[in-house]
């Protein structure tokens, strides 16, 4: 476990993603609990890009376009899905609690997930990353793999945390201002479609 691993899985984790805008616009909308709930889904939907840079199946997606192009317009689809319901405030990114808490924390989690997932440049990405910190030498090198993948989930699920309880913070002012919530919105729709054009436009 390096320190070169642990200060650039840091800096990654911290560069704004999808997964930051999701965590904190939930913070911001439906507070503390809930922000701990989509930072939970963000960080359970990098497991499988970790075990696909472990097993291999990142290779593939690397090398097959039409694998890749099929994931990466299946994230698109829903980042434009989630842009479109964030401005109707409804559907999983609700700015505004709900009835049913439980349910409501099941699908942040659920969307905070499928939000990675179905990020096919997250897959290749640990492709790229876990292995360069890895010793060839190395007894096991796939435990290995899968330890510095941990790693760089706890990271993950620390970051987005502080993330959503500032957010959550500043909801619990921003929430009585039915205009600001509005912009709020307007902000987080143009940031998911935004994310989803850049998407769109990334080539393999």
């Amino acid at each position: 476990m390096s320190l070169e691993f642990l200060i650039t899985a840091l800096i990654v984790v911290l560069v704004p993603g999808t997964g930051v805008v999701y965590t904190v616009a939930v913070g911001l909308g439906k507070g503390r609990q809930a922000a701990i709930a989509a930072a939970f889904g963000c960080t359970l939907g990098i497991i499988p890009a970790i075990l696909a840079s472990v097993i291999g199946l990142a290779a593939l997606m690397h090398t097959s376009a039409l694998v890749f192009t099929a994931v990466k317009y299946a994230g698109v689809a829903y980042l434009l899905y989630l842009a479109w319901q964030t401005l109707k405030d409804s559907g999983p990114l609700e700015l505004k609690a709900d009835k049913s808490k439980r349910k409501s924390m099941i699908a942040t989690v659920r969307t905070g997930f499928l939000i990675n997932i179905l990020n096919p440049k997250l897959t290749v990405f640990f492709l790229a990353f876990l292995p360069q910190f890895v010793s060839p030498q190395a007894a096991n090198p796939t435990l290995d793999m899968a330890l510095l993948g941990g790693v760089f989930m706890a990271m993950t699920f620390a970051v987005f945390i502080v993330y959503g309880m500032f957010a959550a913070l500043v909801g619990e002012k921003v929430l009585r201002s039915d205009t600001v919530m509005l912009w709020m919105r307007r902000a987080v729709a143009t940031a998911f479609a935004g994310f989803g054009l850049r998407l769109a436009l990334a080539e393999q």
